[in-house]
C-alpha cells in the first residue's frame, strides 16, 4: 500500500481561553506563549515562533506556517491573551485552515491594516473597520452578553470566530451588506487620503530621525476613528497617515495642538526591516512643562502599543512649533532605550 501524501494543511486546532491553555497542549497566536505552549505563531517581542515562517504580522506568520509542511502539527487548542484583528485574523487561519487559505490575501493585507493601519486594498480597510464596529459594545449588532461576559476576549473570539467566515463570504464590490459596519470609517479614511493627496494635509520626513511631522490645517474638525479596540479623536484618520508613510514616528500638528506618537511597528519584532527604537520622552515632558509654566505635557508608558507624548486636556501649547520640534529632535536622538522588541526584557519588556 503506497504511502498517503502529506496533508496540505495541519489539522485544525479549537479555540480555548487563554487561562483555561495553561493545562492545555496549545498554540499561541499574535501573543505571548505558556509553559504548555508547544508552537508560538507570532510577531510579539517575546517571539518563540520558528525563524523560517516569521513574518512582520502574525496573520502572515500564520500563513508561512501553514506553507511550511515540514514543520505541521497536530496540536489540539489554539489560544491567545488578547483580541484584535491581527490575533482574530490568525486564530481563523488556525482554526480553519483550509477555508483560511481562500482569503489569504484579503486577510494578511487586513492585519497590516488593523496592526499598523497600513492599507493596500479598500477591502482590507472595510474588514478591519467592520471587526472593529462589531467589538464596539455601543453599536455592535452582537448580542449584549457578550461584552458582559468577565473574559471578554474569549467571548469575542467564540463570537467573531463565527462572524468572520460570513464577512469573507460576501465579497461583493463595496460590501454593502455591511456597510452600516465600515462605512463612517472609510468615508473619513477617503476624505483624509484626498487631503493627503491634494496637499492640504502636508507631510515631511525626517529619515534621520525615522520621524513623519504632518501638518493639518486648524480648521479641519476632529472626528472618532477607532483603532485597537478604542475610540480616538482623530482630524486626518491613522490609517490615512499610516499609510503614506513608513516613519515610525509620527508628530501631528495642528495649529499649536502638537501630538507625538510611536507606530505599533517599533513595539513588535518586524522580520522585514528595523524601525528606529523607542526612547524615554518623560524628560521631554518634564521640559515642555517647564517651557509652557505649567504642567500640562503628558508622556504615556513607552511599552504601550502606540504611546503618544501630548496634552490630555486637548488645550494648545504656547511653544512655537520651531521650538518644540528641536525640543523632540534633542530627545530622540539622546534620550535613553525605553523599548527594544528584540531585546524587551532587557528594556523593562512585561510582553
Amino acid at each position: 500500500m503506497p504511502d498517503r501524501p502529506p496533508l496540505l494543511t495541519p489539522p485544525p486546532a479549537k479555540f480555548t481561553p487563554y487561562a483555561a491553555a495553561r493545562t492545555l497542549p496549545n498554540i499561541v497566536v499574535d501573543g505571548p506563549p505558556l509553559p504548555s505552549t508547544l508552537l508560538t505563531l507570532s510577531h510579539w517581542p517575546n517571539n518563540q515562533s520558528p525563524p523560517e515562517v516569521r513574518r512582520d504580522t502574525s496573520t502572515a506568520t500564520v500563513f508561512a506556517y501553514l506553507d511550511a509542511t515540514h514543520l505541521h502539527q497536530a496540536v489540539p487548542w489554539v489560544t491567545n491573551n488578547h483580541f484584535d484583528e491581527d490575533g482574530l485574523f490568525s486564530m481563523y487561519a488556525v482554526t480553519e485552515p483550509e477555508r483560511a487559505l481562500e482569503h489569504r490575501d484579503l486577510l494578511i493585507a487586513a492585519s497590516f491594516a488593523g496592526d499598523f493601519g497600513v492599507v493596500t486594498s479598500p477591502e482590507a480597510a472595510r474588514l478591519c473597520f467592520a471587526i472593529e464596529a462589531l467589538t464596539d459594545p455601543e453599536v455592535s449588532p452582537l448580542p449584549a452578553e457578550v461584552f458582559a461576559e468577565p473574559d471578554r476576549v474569549a467571548a469575542l473570539y467564540t463570537a467573531l470566530l463565527e462572524s468572520l467566515p460570513p464577512l469573507l463570504r460576501d465579497r461583493r464590490p463595496g460590501w454593502p451588506r455591511y456597510g452600516d459596519l465600515w462605512a463612517l470609517q472609510d468615508e473619513h479614511l477617503t476624505a483624509s487620503r484626498a487631503l493627503l493627496a491634494d496637499g492640504i494635509v502636508t507631510l515631511v520626513e525626517s529619515p534621520a530621525l525615522d520621524l513623519a511631522v504632518v501638518r493639518i490645517p486648524a480648521y479641519l474638525r476632529r472626528r472618532t476613528a477607532r483603532r485597537y479596540l478604542r475610540d480616538e479623536s482623530a482630524a486626518v484618520h491613522p490609517f490615512a497617515i499610516n499609510s503614506a508613510t513608513r516613519c515610525s514616528r509620527i508628530l501631528r500638528v495642528q495649529g499649536n495642538h502638537y501630538e507625538f506618537e510611536y507606530r505599533y511597528e517599533s513595539w513588535v519584532q518586524l522580520a522585514t526591516r528595523r524601525v528606529a527604537l523607542r526612547v524615554r520622552l518623560e524628560g521631554l515632558a518634564t521640559r515642555l512643562n517647564e517651557l509652557e509654566g505649567g504642567p500640562g505635557w503628558v508622556a504615556e508608558d513607552p511599552t504601550g502599543t502606540a504611546p503618544r507624548l501630548y496634552r490630555p486636556d486637548g488645550t494648545a501649547s504656547t511653544i512655537e512649533l520651531d521650538s518644540f520640534l528641536l525640543e523632540l529632535e534633542a530627545a530622540l536622538t539622546s534620550a535613553p532605550v525605553a523599548w527594544d522588541p528584540y531585546d524587551w526584557q532587557k528594556s523593562g519588556g512585561r510582553a
